[in-house]
């Protein structure tokens, strides 16, 4: 791998077959950390980046996710963001912190195992991937599950995140207009050029299936290559059967993408 990883600390596994360490790696001269899940062997596996939701505590990384994804077969990494466990910094929502995740990119692709990365953001890590998405035109695959796509959207939907974001983000989307666009990927789409898979429950109230129809609209009017994969009776959570059978499908989808 890059330089950029400074130390690598193992750290307690759920699975037999596969090792998780605490990343920490430079970014834009931080100190940022993350969680790195490797199968235990030597094979060559694609790259899988996984992009969390939420802010701060809420929405952390949880391992057994991360080891869910690695057991289907891929080498996985999921930034904590800035300022998070004893990383430096302050995460500000899809502002500067995307950069947490464009380093996470690079930090895969030289991975000495790693043949191509896919890139997976759940809730507010929707807009993390897609940005890192137009960033990096070589990536395999964007997926975004219960994805934000629309930043303006969620202040206006989520009264009980407007303090924050208004702290955050600089203020309102009328009096700092420029910076909800800035972290909004509507407007950069013409820029991406991975397929797109975009999964959404019909009753999520966390982000409203109206991100998934603005992004998938807007895919299709650019004649971008993306699927929908809409769920009537779910929320923003879904059962755990549901969720595992989704996670084996999903993979099974990137995996397509990479041949």
């Amino acid at each position: 791998m890059k330089n950029t990883i400074i130390k690598k600390q193992k750290f307690p596994s759920p699975h037999p077959e596969i090792e998780l360490s605490i990343i920490t790696y430079l970014v834009d001269g931080l100190k940022v950390k993350g969680l790195l899940a490797e199968p235990k062997d030597d094979q060559m596996y694609d790259g899988f980046l996984y992009l969390r939701g939420g802010i701060k505590n809420v929405g952390k990384v949880r391992p057994a996710r991360i080891v869910q994804f690695a057991s289907e077969g891929f080498i996985v990494f999921a930034p904590f963001y800035r300022g998070n466990q004893g990383g430096d910094g302050n995460e500000d929502f899809a502002g500067e912190d995307r950069e947490d995740a464009f380093a996470a990119f690079n930090l895969l692709t030289s991975h000495n195992r790693v043949k191509k990365v896919h890139i997976f953001g759940f809730s507010r890590g929707g807009v993390m991937a897609l940005l890192t998405g137009i960033r990096f035109p070589e990536a395999a695959s964007v997926v975004t599950w219960g994805g934000v796509s629309d930043m303006s959207l969620t202040y206006v939907e989520r009264k009980d995140l407007r303090r924050m974001m208004k702290r955050v983000i600089g203020g309102t989307p009328t009096k700092v207009p420029e910076q909800y666009q800035f972290r909004t990927p509507l407007y950069e789409l013409e820029q991406l050029e991975p397929p797109v898979l975009i999964i959404h429950g019909r009753k999520d109230t966390n982000v409203s299936v109206e991100h998934a129809y603005r992004l998938e609209d807007r895919l299709k009017a650019l004649n971008k290559k993306v699927e929908s994969w809409y769920f009537e009776q779910y929320t923003h959570y879904f059962p755990p059967a549901v969720n595992r059978q989704i996670v084996s499908d999903l993979t099974l989808w990137m995996k397509r993408q990479a041949e």
